[in-house]
């Protein structure tokens, strides 16, 4: 059993606590985030220490089916305006931001609870603020099928059908 399966099993004192991590080659440093009013320091699964700062998001993850969404909608509380800062460089650096969704367990800051969700945002928006992201996996419902394109750098036979 994981860590968070004994949790759901057993409660207790202990606390389940998501993070973030977004990332931009247009940022000097990546943003550690996590839910809750007191920073944490905890280990990465590459066995890195990082601080996560204390900030106010909500994650509406999807529903477990076969409609193939897999787009993960993130609302982070923007009190100081940074956010809009990184996102107009990003912008401008025409960079991809990509997202770790990591969760803890308040008792054991060693590692990840479970296996961390890796996603790009593939949009977002400012509303008040807040910056609300929307980050996805693999698009496979809109995957072109052959994924090679035939045109004649790839195939110059078709020049004679």
């Amino acid at each position: 059993m994981t860590a968070l399966e004994t949790l759901y099993a057993s409660g207790g004192k202990a606390v389940i606590i998501p993070t973030l991590e977004l990332r931009c080659s247009a940022w000097p440093a990546p943003i550690y985030l996590c839910h809750g009013f007191d920073d944490i320091t905890a280990k990465t699964e590459t066995g890195a220490t990082v601080k996560f700062t204390a900030s106010g998001f909500a994650a509406a993850l999807p529903k477990r089916d076969n409609s193939g969404n897999q787009t993960l909608t993130f609302a982070i509380d923007n009190v100081t305006g940074e956010a809009q800062q990184l996102i107009d460089k990003a912008l401008d650096a025409r960079a991809r931001i990509s997202l770790v969704f990591r969760m803890y367990v308040s008792s054991d800051l060693t590692a990840p609870a479970e296996r961390p969700y890796r996603m790009t945002v593939l949009n977002g928006f400012m509303q008040g603020a807040s910056v609300q992201l929307n980050a996805g996996y693999f698009d496979l419902i809109n995957l072109a099928w052959p994924r090679r394109k035939y045109d004649l750098a790839f195939a110059p036979c078709l020049r004679y059908i």
